[in-house]
């Protein structure tokens, strides 16, 4: 590609005048393979136009979460809250991104207590006092996508549950933190599990966050436990998920083999989780979703 060339990353502008300086200091880092370091290919490097498109969608997509927390409290079913989250996303121009992805059968994911993630929204399930709450939502929006989900906390919540929600935010607050431009993955998952260990509390590591954008799960999958200088270089452009879901007790998780998605885990120990989607800026990070 020479100067005078359209910027790989589809602006429209002359390389020159976009993404030479940002590859002449991508190339120029020497990384050590023996602390699995590797650039981001190109196709998850987003340019203003896409990061643009991102930030609409993550707009709609923390209308959605507003919605259920007006609404969230003891006594109501968990499938009103999905109506209504639908409702919601598709009024305001979006297409809910769960519904009928890979067969999920419902627009946003709600899971209690023990249940990790994926959990499926049912005329059945009702809220109760003393229940902790995490509802994840992702929303398409002119085909880029925006993920987030926020824990609630319904009625009173004994000092145990209370302390787990709040030591959840802290992890992922403390990953995103975490995230600076020209520096590496690993260094979100050893902030996440340092914090979550410092407090008792195990880390889930078969799940994680991912990349997210153009498509629902892209690279990198972001692990929430690691260490400082290892895996992917971060670089300015790329969005993804931080998502630690923080366990009570040991950090194993089991699926529902009649539903498919439902995961708990498998002591039953209670489990908490807070996620926001975040674009790498060029002096470290903004919030798409929350």
């Amino acid at each position: 590609m020479t100067r005078n060339d359209l910027c790989w990353c589809g602006s429209g502008k002359k390389y020159k005048k976009c993404h030479l300086a940002f590859d002449e200091r991508l190339n120029a880092i020497k990384l050590d393979i023996f602390k699995g370091q590797v650039r981001p290919s190109k196709k998850i490097i987003n340019n203003e136009e896409e990061i643009e498109e991102i930030r609409q969608s993550g707009t709609i997509n923390d209308g959605a979460l507003n919605t259920v927390a007006d609404m969230i409290r003891p006594g109501i079913d968990t499938l009103t809250l999905n109506d209504a989250a639908h409702e919601y996303i598709v009024q305001h121009g979006g297409i809910p991104a769960c519904l009928d992805y890979e067969g999920y059968p419902k627009s946003i994911c709600i899971s209690i207590n023990e249940v990790v993630c994926h959990g499926i929204p049912s005329k059945k399930t009702i809220l109760k006092e003393g229940d902790i709450v995490n509802v994840d939502i992702t929303t398409i929006f002119h085909g880029y996508y925006a993920d987030a989900s926020r824990m609630f906390m319904i009625g009173e919540v004994s000092p145990a549950a209370e302390h787990l929600v709040r030591i959840a935010k802290e992890c992922m607050e403390l990953g995103i933190e975490a995230v600076r431009p020209w520096h590496f993955l690993g260094d979100i998952g050893a902030a996440v599990e340092a914090h979550a260990h410092k407090h008792g509390y195990s880390v889930v590591t078969q799940l994680g966050g991912h990349g997210v954008g153009k498509s629902f799960h892209e690279e990198p999958f972001v692990p929430h436990v690691g260490e400082v200088d290892t895996g992917m270089l971060l670089v300015p452009g790329m969005v993804l998920t931080v998502e630690p879901m923080i366990n009570a007790g040991k950090y194993k998780v089991v699926t529902d083999k009649n539903d498919g998605w439902t995961v708990t885990t498998k002591d039953k120990s209670w489990s908490a989780q807070w996620e926001k989607t975040i674009l790498v800026t060029e002096t470290g990070t903004e919030i798409m979703s929350s």
